[in-house]
């Protein structure tokens, strides 16, 4: 058992994380053009062989049309000129960041072979489609009121409380973990000593703020029936015999429409956003003169009528489903 919560919150962020891979095309790797990339005893893998192969690959034909797509977007900010400071970008990236828990977005890159550099290029030409498509958002603040009404619930805050625990495999084990903490004994020391939890045994058997349907149900029962600062056990669960603690508590509270105004503002740009990106990307393509010169990519370009103007986005409010993502848990 890794932790008796049913798991984190989704990470909405990580949709952002997968297209910075997606667009990522400025980095490039080490050595000449000529010579070899590698030898396998003494057989030589030369550039030549290696960079036919990746020509020929699937992902080229993707890579060609991101890097079109990137100069497009470059001579439309240059012709128009749309302005974004570094002050912008700084800001953008760090409210990407703060949507990961610390470091996972610095993984993700790593992961990705995404550089700083290839970060703020991105958060750029983010920052530049947003303000060639801002004159067709359009959120009222009836729209607002409107999806606050219909999606109140989703905003109400639950019950819930703050708890740690010592999970032992027997019942004689807990008792005695259970005398020794009402005895004085150090909590942290004994999760450490006694614990079967490896997800908080070195957390002092912190488990931090859940609500009802996130634990096992005997644990739920009996956590929401004790009072704060009390100490019960022995448990019986699944995964065996805990001894809890409940440490605080937070009472349900109703949502106010100032109180998550914002918010809603926020998640009805967004939509209306990914809705308008496309339409403007394809527009820009549409009017471009893109000559492709290799017949191995020119699939990728066909030529089509030009596409009409953009219109407005609907400003009814979106499905309820994209107003406040569940947490994408499973009871343990």
């Amino acid at each position: 058992m890794s932790r008796i919560h049913r798991g984190a919150a989704a990470l909405s962020a990580i949709a952002l994380c997968v297209s910075l891979a997606a667009c990522n095309n400025s980095s490039t790797g080490g050595g000449s053009a000529g010579g070899n990339v590698a030898s396998v005893n003494g057989q030589a893998i030369t550039h030549a062989d290696f960079d036919h192969k990746l020509e020929s690959s699937p992902a080229a034909k993707q890579v060609l049309t991101q890097m079109v797509q990137q100069a497009l977007i470059d001579q439309y900010a240059r012709d128009k000129k749309v302005d974004v400071s570094q002050a912008e970008i700084d800001k953008k990236e760090t409210e990407t960041k703060a949507k990961f828990p610390a470091g996972q977005f610095e993984q993700i890159l790593k992961q990705q072979s995404l550089t700083e550099q290839d970060v703020q290029l991105i958060l750029k030409q983010q920052l530049i489609l947003e303000k060639a498509i801002a004159p067709q958002i359009h959120i009222s603040e009836s729209d607002i009121k409107a999806f606050f009404d219909k999606n109140r619930a989703q905003f109400d805050k639950p019950e819930q409380i703050r708890a740690r625990h010592i999970l032992t495999v027997d019942e004689g084990k807990a008792k005695e973990v259970l005398a020794k903490v009402k005895a004085g004994g150090n909590w942290d020391a004994l999760a450490k000593q006694y614990s079967t939890d490896p997800g908080s045994k070195d957390k002092g058997g912190e488990l931090g703020f859940f609500g009802r349907g996130q634990m096992v149900a005997p644990f739920e029962k009996a956590a929401f029936a004790a009072g704060v600062n009390q100490i019960i056990g022995p448990v019986k669960s699944p995964f065996g015999y805990h001894v809890i603690q409940v440490e605080e508590k937070k009472p349900a509270t109703k949502a106010s429409l100032a109180a998550v105004h914002d918010q809603i503002k926020q998640q009805l740009t967004q939509q209306q956003q990914a809705q308008q990106v496309p339409l403007f990307l394809q527009q820009l393509r549409s009017g471009a003169k893109i000559e492709v010169y290799d017949d191995r990519y020119k699939a990728a370009f066909p030529e089509s009528a030009p596409t009409p103007p953009a219109t407005p986005a609907a400003t009814a409010a979106p499905a309820p489903a994209s107003a406040a993502p569940a947490p994408a848990a499973t009871k343990k």
